[in-house]
């Protein structure tokens, strides 16, 4: 028998008083179709599980992504620079619709869960994933923020952050919010110098 585990709603330390999204071991998962299309999904993990999950998808061929920022950690004696997990419990996966593939992962050891909304599995859109990738790949400071979900939507051009998107918080210090919705977290980055265009 299926059984759904749902997170509690409450405060939450990073983005807040907010609701937080279910996770779904076992029920309301796409159905197949003769064409198989795959989506992303947020899977929460275990505490301190979340590069064990992720290299546990990869060696059974799951396209995974798991966003690590760079952090200084100081000593009396020393200072090393170490890639920290950005979202703590969580990490991505591509999966194609076959059933048997969200078995796979859900038996992955580790593994809590695909995040759901009233019992389904919700796909991350790809832009989110992207946009992840290009700003963590290039080294820019950046750093968790409340989760948005009002706000002017705007996209970067030129640079090397061209086409990222996000919510742009002009109070002060112009920030660019970039949110990954179903897991409501998101983090923010400087964008005084960039050419904006509003989507």
């Amino acid at each position: 028998m299926a059984v759904k585990n749902t997170a509690k709603v409450g405060w939450d330390s990073i983005s807040g008083a907010l609701p937080q999204p279910s996770v779904t071991n076992g029920s309301k998962f796409p159905s197949s179709s003769a064409v198989l299309s795959t989506h992303w999904y947020a899977i929460q993990t275990r505490y301190r599980f979340e590069r064990k999950v992720t290299t546990q998808l990869q060696r059974v061929g799951f396209e995974t992504f798991l966003p690590l920022i760079k952090q200084i950690h100081r000593w009396s004696d020393r200072q090393k620079a170490v890639d920290a997990i950005l979202f703590p419990g969580y990490t991505f996966a591509r999966v194609d619709s076959r059933p048997a593939s969200y078995k796979q992962i859900l038996k992955t050891a580790g593994v809590i869960g695909l995040v759901a909304f009233s019992g389904a599995a919700v796909p991350v859109p790809a832009k989110q994933i992207e946009d992840l990738r290009k700003l963590l790949l290039k080294n820019v400071p950046c750093a968790l923020h409340p989760f948005l979900k009002a706000g002017q939507k705007v996209r970067i051009r030129g640079g090397c952050l061209d086409g990222l998107e996000g919510i742009l918080e002009g109070a002060g210090q112009k920030n660019l919010v970039i949110s990954v919705d179903s897991i409501q977290r998101a983090i923010a980055i400087t964008i005084e110098g960039y050419e904006l265009e509003l989507i």
